[in-house]
């Protein structure tokens, strides 16, 4: 896989259950290049390592007057030049190929576990965490990926210069072989402790951009209330907190640096002054010294693989635990569904409830729990966060559609829209059935203000459809984001439109103006509104008061506001005391109208 090969067209069923898992299920998939990183890191350190042997095979040529054997040496030191040269080149290419496929791969699951899963995903992950995964984590999880071969092929390149050393010179060989392994290892005992601090590092860190996130996007309403100064203390805190765990965490680090350092240095130490005892008794050659001694600094090169491996492992692990559990995550109904791809139509039923939206009507939802209302609205679009029986379509279930066609059937609103960053034009480009423009779906949503506030944020256009909407719309206000969320939902034309609290952000006159537009562009489509709204109430076709978990009442927003008090109670805000007040109210003109009947009565009997 290259890199402008990406995306994957599939980018496979991961291994989730923990996060070695992950790491190992990405390794295999990237078996190829792992394969190709491996070889060309073995030229690269072997050609390193290699030269100590040149340079020592041309010092005892020179001692010894041998001009050919100084020019094979040169000769050698060429080709290790070469070696070195190619296969760092290349090495590193392929490496960088490696890190960015794997990251892509993981970000790509994300992607689609995203997809499938829609809103419940922020409902069992937090917000921040799911952010946390999908940018830094990738960037860890590919880095220990693609190291795994650089490390291989050092391990083998330390490998096999020990059993070199050993046979080109065995006294000292041993030496170096014996010591190396105590350098390598050293380290150990200390990564456990580097990985819990790096773990309480990142996990600080976490929770900062949590709040970071949560801070942003609350700003508008923060700086309503005054709020702005308290959140910066908290997150004043929270970024010194995680500035306190990484210094904890890098002197940890650079305690192990300062061991790669101190250990292969005091081996060097022990090699040359052993290798002078052996020189000065004869045993040894000024060339073999040489050799030995150039050696064991040019192993320093790979030994500082080990240190990186082990980092990369302490990051990633974490990270890849994470990853591990957003990808585990599943939906509590398939994605594929058992029958073919079609769309129905007809009425739409919830067993659960009894909810019943005929097919081509507006049909209004009431209830008095808003949760409960967002978990009935993901469940009528077929996004249910727990098991439970299937919502109905036309007879059809829509469990056993896939995924895409009852998200095509059904869409689903909810009472936080986004908007991405991008042009009008481009917020509008969804997929839609085209029997709506994108004009009438403005104007049905009552977008004339945002339009113009769009170009007048605008200098470069005087187009409203190529004037750009920032980040999540921060730009607008409340109500203007609402309406163009809405736009976009009527310019998709879907058969069953699902809308939780439409017109919350809005005033009452426009409320009014969206309740009449609505009706009028989806005339002839099922439209359900969940709402507590008067004005919309009073145009929908249908009023359905879902109490407790099932349709109480059912019947025009009127009639239910005479009959049914739950109904009123909910529509008009009105308290339990207030209704006492109302009810004694109404009792005591009732007693009054007695009395003044009776009054009357006795006047006519006493004329009589």
């Amino acid at each position: 896989m290259q890199i402008q090969d990406l995306p994957y067209s599939n980018p496979g069923v991961p291994d989730a259950r923990s996060g070695p898992r992950l790491l190992w299920w990405l390794w295999r998939n990237q078996l190829g290049g792992q394969l190709k990183a491996l070889a060309w890191g073995l030229l690269h350190f072997v050609s390193v390592s290699a030269m100590p042997f040149c340079v020592g095979l041309a010092v005892q040529a020179v001692i010894d007057r041998s001009g050919t054997r100084l020019a094979l040496a040169g000769g050698l030191l060429a080709l290790c030049g070469t070696g070195t040269a190619v296969g760092d080149t290349f090495l590193h290419r392929t490496a960088v190929t490696n890190w960015i496929t794997a990251a892509a791969r993981v970000q790509q699951l994300l992607a689609r576990k995203a997809a499938q899963l829609g809103s419940a995903l922020t409902r069992r992950v937090a917000a921040g965490e799911v952010v946390a995964v999908s940018t830094g984590d990738v960037e860890r999880i590919g880095w220990f990926v693609e190291g795994v071969s650089r490390f291989t092929a050092a391990a083998l390149t330390v490998l096999v210069v020990c059993v070199g050393l050993a046979v080109y010179q065995p006294a000292l060989g041993l030496v170096v072989a014996v010591g190396l392994p105590v350098v390598a290892l050293a380290v150990l005992p200390l990564l456990p402790r580097a990985t819990r601090r790096a773990d309480v590092q990142r996990a600080k860190a976490g929770r900062a951009t949590e709040l970071a996130s949560d801070t942003v996007a609350g700003l508008r309403v923060l700086r309503g209330i005054g709020g702005e100064e308290l959140f910066l203390d908290r997150y004043r805190r929270a970024s010194q907190e995680v500035r306190h765990a990484a210094v904890r965490s890098a002197r940890m680090w650079s305690l192990i640096s300062a061991i790669q350092v101190l250990l292969p240095g005091l081996l060097l130490v022990a090699v040359v002054w052993h290798g002078v005892g052996l020189a000065r008794q004869g045993r040894i050659t000024v060339g073999e010294l040489v050799t030995v001694y150039s050696a064991v600094m040019i192993l320093n090169y790979p030994l500082r693989h080990f240190e990186e491996i082990a980092m990369a492992y302490s990051f990633s692990r974490p990270a890849a635990k994470r990853a591990a559990g957003v990808l585990s995550l599943e939906r509590s109904t398939s994605a594929d569904g058992s029958r073919g791809a079609e769309v129905p139509g007809g009425d739409l039923y919830d067993p659960g409830t009894g909810l019943l939206a005929a097919s081509g009507r507006l049909t209004a939802v009431v209830c008095g729990d808003p949760d409960a209302a967002g978990r009935l609205a993901e469940r009528l679009g077929g996004h249910p966060t727990e098991p439970g029986p299937s919502v109905l379509l036309g007879g059809v279930a829509l469990d056993e559609l896939p995924l895409d066609s009852a998200r095509t059937a059904v869409l689903v609103q909810d009472k936080d829209p986004v908007l991405l960053s991008g042009s009008l034009r481009d917020l509008l480009d969804v997929p839609a059935s085209g029997a709506v423009a994108a004009a009438d779906a403005l104007a049905a949503a009552q977008c004339e203000d945002v339009l113009d506030a769009l170009v007048q944020g605008s200098l470069e256009t005087a187009d409203p459809m190529d004037a750009r909407i920032t980040e999540r719309g921060r730009s607008l206000s409340g109500g203007q984001r609402q309406r163009l969320a809405l736009a976009r939902s009527l310019v998709t034309d879907p058969e069953v439109l699902v809308l939780d609290e439409p017109t919350s952000a809005v005033d009452s006159h426009t409320e009014a103006r969206i309740a009449d537009g609505l009706r009028r562009l989806r005339a002839g489509r099922t439209t359900v509104v969940f709402t507590s709204s008067p004005l919309l109430l009073d145009r929908a076709d249908r009023v359905a008061l879902v109490h407790e978990g099932s349709v109480a009442a059912v019947g025009a927003h009127r009639e239910l506001l005479d009959t049914e008090p739950r109904y009123r109670a909910v529509v008009t805000r009105e308290t339990d005391d207030e209704a006492a007040v109302a009810g004694a109210e109404a009792d005591l003109a009732g007693d009054s109208a007695l009395l003044a009947a009776l009054e009357n009565l006795e006047e006519i009997e006493e004329s009589a």
